[in-house]
This record gives C-alpha cells, sequence and structure tokens, in this order.
C-alpha cells in the first residue's frame, strides 16, 4: 500500500477527558488541518465522565430522555459527524484527520470506510477476535445502512462484528481536501446503560452490540493504546510520530469549547450560537 500513503503520522495520545473537550479537540484538528502541508494525524483518547454523543443532524429532545440525563448527571455533547447516539463509557476511541492523497485509494466515500477501517481488524485480530465487516458476514439480502437513532441498533456494510454483533462504531465528515473520521472501541458493552437515556429504549437495540470483554480482552486502556498504535503502523505501513497538539491547534480547541461544546444551543439543538 504505498505511493499513496504518508511516510509518516503524527500520533496524538490525550488522557482520558469530557466529551466537551474530546470533541473540541477532534474539531479543532480537523480545522488545523492544511491538506497541502500537514502531516495526517492519529488520535487515541478516552472518556471521563461518560457521556452521550449525539450525530450531527440528531434532535436531543427527540431521540433522548432529557429528563432522565440530566437527573443523573450524564453530559450530552454533539458530534461534528453523522449517525446515531452512543453512550460512551469504558471505552478507547481514535480520530483521524488526513488528505485524500494521505491513504491508500478508494473507490467511493463508502470505500474510504473500508480502507480507514482496515486498522481495526488488524488491532481485533491481534487480540485474538474473529471480526469482519457486515457487508462479508451478513447473510445475502440483509439491508444495512439503514438510519438509526441509537448507533448500536443499525449495521453499515464497513461496520465490524465479532460473532455477527457491531463492535464499536465509526462515523466520518468531509471538509474540502480533507477527511475526519472517528470511531469507538469497547472495552465493556454498556449499550444498554446508554439504552436507558433513548426516548425508545426498545431492549433488541442493544442486542447487536459487542465489546472486548466479553471475548476475553482485559488489557488495560493504556496497554491497548499501544496495541491499536501498533496496528495502524503494521496496516498503513507509516511511521508514526508522538506528538502533542500545536499552539494553533490548543487555541482553537480551546476557544471551541468555550463558544461551542459548553454550550446548549450547538449539544441539544445543533445551532452554533
Amino acid at each position: 500500500m504505498t505511493d499513496h500513503l504518508a511516510k509518516s503520522w503524527r500520533l496524538i495520545v490525550t488522557p482520558p477527558l469530557s466529551g466537551a473537550e474530546n470533541m473540541a479537540i477532534d474539531e479543532a484538528l480537523l480545522r488545523s488541518f492544511d491538506p497541502a502541508l500537514s502531516l495526517p494525524v492519529l488520535r487515541l483518547y478516552g472518556w471521563n465522565p461518560p457521556a452521550l454523543s449525539l450525530g450531527r443532524f440528531q434532535k436531543a429532545a427527540e431521540v433522548l430522555d432529557l429528563e432522565r440525563c440530566r437527573a443523573d448527571g450524564v453530559a450530552i455533547v454533539r458530534r461534528v459527524t453523522g449517525g446515531g447516539v452512543i453512550y460512551h463509557a469504558h471505552e478507547l476511541t481514535y480520530s483521524l484527520v488526513c488528505a485524500p492523497g494521505q491513504i491508500p485509494p478508494a473507490s467511493s466515500i463508502k470505500d474510504s470506510f473500508r480502507v480507514l477501517t482496515g486498522f481495526l481488524l488488524t488491532f481485533y485480530r491481534s487480540l485474538g477476535l474473529d471480526v469482519r465487516y457486515a457487508v462479508d458476514s451478513m447473510p445475502e439480502g440483509t439491508p444495512l445502512g439503514g438510519r438509526t437513532a441509537f448507533c448500536f441498533a443499525g449495521k453499515e456494510s464497513f461496520d465490524i462484528l465479532a460473532g455477527g454483533r457491531k463492535i464499536g462504531g465509526n462515523a466520518q465528515r468531509r471538509l474540502k481536501g480533507v477527511i475526519f473520521q472517528h470511531g469507538s472501541i469497547p472495552l465493556l458493552n454498556r449499550a444498554v446503560t446508554g439504552l436507558t437515556y433513548m426516548t425508545d429504549q426498545a431492549p433488541e437495540h442493544a442486542e447487536g452490540a459487542a465489546s472486548l470483554a466479553e471475548w476475553g480482552v482485559n488489557n488495560d486502556w493504556s496497554s491497548l493504546v499501544t496495541v491499536l498504535a501498533t496496528a495502524f503502523s503494521s496496516y498503513f505501513d507509516t511511521a508514526r510520530q508522538k506528538d502533542s497538539l500545536s499552539k494553533r491547534e490548543q487555541a482553537e480547541m480551546e476557544s471551541l469549547y468555550a463558544g461551542k461544546y459548553s454550550a446548549d444551543s450547538w449539544n441539544l439543538e445543533g445551532i452554533v450560537a
């Protein structure tokens, strides 16, 4: 995989942070990226305290039991990517920012999910899991790609399945000349907990979710960061440079945190004040 691959990626590992901080950093990395000059970025992070993230176009009042969220003190944050609600707790999350020419070629935006999640197959398999894409493992004719309010209630073609159940979720956003993608890797299965904050709490919505612990993987968060970074380098045949946020990215993050991700107008309604 080569002429199209960047020879090196920045690796930014941040300790578990709040939902607002995490989403502000992700967007700051996206906004600060120059497709002509920037090295591509792989960021690995966690969530503390647990939080619910909404897809870009969801309406919080329609899909979440806001009264219960408030009563339990569970933070709600809106992603810049689409998709359904995810309850983030006991997980390792990745985000990546790159230009299309820095990764192997994809035949379509849909196919780019295959290209950009291939390292996750390498990661899971290195831990002993038998994983495959939904499109390769579901019976022929199974509908894929239907919109669901709760992330784990539906399956996309290049969602990764372990034992027929979805392990993690991935979402993508594109700006001119830039690809941004992030996704979750559940250490423990907290889908049932997440479902209790939804307006539609049908039990079957959480039945299709899986986690590492259910397959006997009990590595701690820090060791999984190392395994994932190694799988990424192996799959893309690239070096990684351990890094931190630049001054520009840090300033952008602080501005987004204060003016956007700390505001209910954005998180609940998708409106930038």
